[in-house]
C-alpha cells in the first residue's frame, strides 16, 4: 500500500520509521496476545447520521421476513431448495444468469464506491458494523459504562458488581444473537417454517434447531469476542479496498498540513514562554524559528493538532488516523466527531479530520471522477442495463424439450417416422397454470402426448414425454427442424426449436 503521509510529517513513536505501524495489527500485542480495544462512546453529527441510517437498516432486517407482497415473502433466499424470492418475484436455478449479472452489478457498484469514497460501506452499511456499533456496543455502554469504566471493570477482581455486569451483558448478548440467528434462518426457510420449528417438539426439527444453535454461537462469538478482528482477519474487503483506493479516493483523513507539527498544551505554553523571553531580550530570532518542544522541527510552527488522543480513544478499530489511511480503518467517522469537539473547545476550525482525498489535502486537487472511475461507471451502466433488460423480459413459465437419450427414431411405416421427446414445464409464478406444447411447423407433423398436458401448480415443475410423427418427405438428409409453441392458459408465450431425425 502506498504511504498517505508526506515526508517529515510523522512525529512521536513513528519518528524513526514512518511505516512501522503497518508492520503488525494494532489488536495484537508484541508478545502475541490480544490487545483489547476499549472505544470511547462517540457523539456528534456524523454519529447521529450513522444512527439514523442504522435504524432504517435494522428496521428492514427485522421486518423484511414478515412483509408479504400478494401473500408472498418480500425476500427469501432458500439456498437449500434453490428457490429465491426477491421483492415478491420468484427466481429459479434456470435464472442463475440473472442472479450472476445482478451480483456482478452489485459488486461493481461497491467497487466504484470504494474507488471514490473508500470503505464507506464498512462504516455505514456493513451488517458487522451496524450490529456491533449500533446494537451490541450500545448495550455494553449501558451496562458497563464508557471506556474508562470498562477498563476499570476488567481490571478489578471478580466481585459481585463484576459478576452481575459481565454475566448480564453476556446473557443479553447471547439472547440477542439467538434472535438474530432465527431471523437469518427465516430469510432462508421463511417465517412459516421457522414458526413450526419454534412451536413443534424439538425432536421434529432437530436439524433446524441445530442450525439455529450453531448460528447463535457464531454471532455471539463475533460480537462478544472477535469484534474488530473479524474485519482485520476474516473479511476480505479490507484487503480488497487497499487495491481500489488511491490518492484521489475520498476517505476519512487527517489534514496533516494543518495539524502538524502536533504538540500538547504544555509544550505550547513552554514554547510561548521561551519565545517571550527571547523577544524581551531583543534577540533577532523570530518566534516561528524557535525550537518547538524538542522533537518538533525548528523550522515548523505548531499545527492545530494538540495531540489529545481523542481520535484514537473513540476508534472502534484502535488505530491512529493521523498515521494515514490503514487497512483497519472502516470509515466510521467517530474520529471526525471527536476531533471536531476538541477543535470547538480550543477555538480552532473544525474538520482537522474530515472526508477528503490525499491529493486534496496535499495539493488542493479534488478530482473524484478519475479516468478509472469513469471506466468503471461505463461498465456498470452496461451491466445494469443488461440486467434490467433481462429482468423485464424474463419468462414466468419455462419449458425444456430434449430428445430421449439413446433413441434416434422409429419407423411407423415406409413413409412415416417418429421421435420421442422429454419435456419439463416450470411454473415460476404463484398461480396454477395450464401449460401445453403445440407444433407450429412443419404443419405435417403430429404431436401425440402420453396423457394430457398438465395444470402446473405454483412454484412447481411437471415432467413428461411426447411423440412427434412426421412424413419422411419433410426430411432433408434425414433431418428436419421442429418449431414448438409454448402455450400458457391458451396464450402462446414462447417458441422452442428442436431437431427431428429420420431415415436419409
Amino acid at each position: 500500500m502506498f504511504n498517505f503521509e508526506p515526508d517529515n510529517f510523522m512525529v512521536g513513536e513513528y519518528e524513526d520509521d514512518q511505516e512501522i505501524f503497518r508492520n503488525k495489527p494494532n489488536s495484537i500485542k508484541e508478545e502475541g496476545g490480544r490487545n483489547w480495544v476499549y472505544p470511547k462512546k462517540p457523539t456528534g453529527k456524523f454519529t447521529n447520521a450513522r444512527e439514523i441510517v442504522a435504524f432504517f437498516l435494522l428496521a428492514f432486517f427485522f421486518t423484511a421476513p414478515f412483509i408479504k407482497i400478494n401473500g408472498h415473502p418480500l425476500l427469501q433466499l432458500n439456498i437449500l431448495e434453490r428457490k429465491f424470492i426477491i421483492f415478491g418475484t420468484a427466481f429459479w436455478p434456470s435464472d442463475f444468469h440473472l442472479l450472476a449479472i445482478g451480483g456482478l452489478t452489485l459488486l461493481l457498484t461497491v467497487v466504484i464506491f470504494t474507488a471514490v469514497f473508500g470503505r464507506i460501506w464498512c462504516g455505514w452499511a456493513c451488517p458487522q458494523t451496524i450490529f456491533m456499533e449500533m446494537v451490541f456496543r450500545k448495550i455494553e455502554y449501558w451496562i458497563e459504562g464508557d471506556r474508562s469504566a470498562q477498563i476499570r471493570l476488567d481490571k478489578q477482581d471478580w466481585d459481585r458488581e463484576k459478576i452481575l455486569k459481565k454475566g448480564g451483558k453476556h446473557i443479553i448478548f447471547f439472547t440477542l444473537s439467538f434472535v438474530v440467528a432465527n431471523l437469518f434462518l427465516s430469510y432462508i426457510i421463511g417465517v412459516e417454517e421457522l414458526g413450526k420449528i419454534i412451536t413443534d417438539p424439538p425432536s421434529h426439527h432437530w436439524v433446524g434447531l441445530t442450525a439455529i444453535t450453531i448460528f447463535s454461537f457464531v454471532f455471539y462469538s463475533v460480537f462478544a469476542r472477535f469484534r474488530e478482528q473479524v474485519c482485520h482477519f476474516a473479511c476480505p474487503y479490507g484487503r480488497y479496498q487497499s487495491v481500489m483506493v488511491n490518492e484521489d479516493s475520498v476517505c476519512v483523513s487527517y489534514d496533516f498540513k494543518r495539524g502538524e507539527n502536533r504538540a500538547n498544551q504544555k509544550e505550547r505554553v513552554k514554547a510561548e514562554k521561551t519565545a517571550s523571553a527571547k523577544v524581551s531580550a531583543n534577540t533577532e530570532v523570530s518566534v516561528l524559528d524557535l525550537a518547538q518542544g524538542g522533537s518538533v522541527p525548528e523550522s515548523k510552527p505548531f499545527g492545530d493538532c494538540i495531540d489529545c488522543g481523542e481520535c484514537v480513544r473513540v476508534c472502534p478499530m484502535g488505530i491512529d488516523i493521523r498515521n494515514g489511511i490503514q487497512l483497519e480503518c472502516v470509515h466510521c467517522t467517530a474520529c471526525i466527531d471527536a476531533c471536531d469537539a476538541v477543535m470547538e473547545k480550543i477555538g480552532k476550525p473544525k474538520q482537522l479530520i474530515k472526508y477528503a482525498s490525499y491529493n486534496n489535502i496535499k495539493k488542493g486537487i479534488n478530482e473524484i471522477f478519475t479516468t478509472r472511475v469513469k471506466a468503471y461507471s461505463v461498465v456498470l451502466t452496461v451491466l445494469a442495463s443488461l440486467f434490467v433488460y433481462m429482468l423485464t423480459t424474463r419468462a414466468d413459465v419455462e419449458s425444456i424439450v430434449t430428445r430421449v437419450p439413446g433413441v434416434l427414431f422409429a419407423r411407423i411405416d415406409d413413409q412415416t417416422s417418429s421421435n420421442l421427446f422429454n419435456y419439463k414445464l416450470v411454473n415460476k409464478t404463484f398461480e396454477k397454470k395450464h401449460i401445453e406444447l403445440k407444433i407450429l411447423s412443419p404443419s405435417a407433423a403430429d404431436l401425440r402426448n402420453f396423457g394430457e398436458f398438465p395444470n402446473v401448480n405454483p412454484q412447481d415443475i411437471s415432467e413428461g414425454r411426447f411423440m412427434v410423427i412426421l412424413p419422411n418427405s419433410n426430411l432433408e438428409a434425414g433431418k428436419a427442424e421442429l418449431v414448438l409453441g409454448l402455450f400458457v392458459d391458451g396464450k402462446q408465450v414462447e417458441e422452442i426449436k428442436t431437431r427431428f431425425t429420420g431415415p436419409k
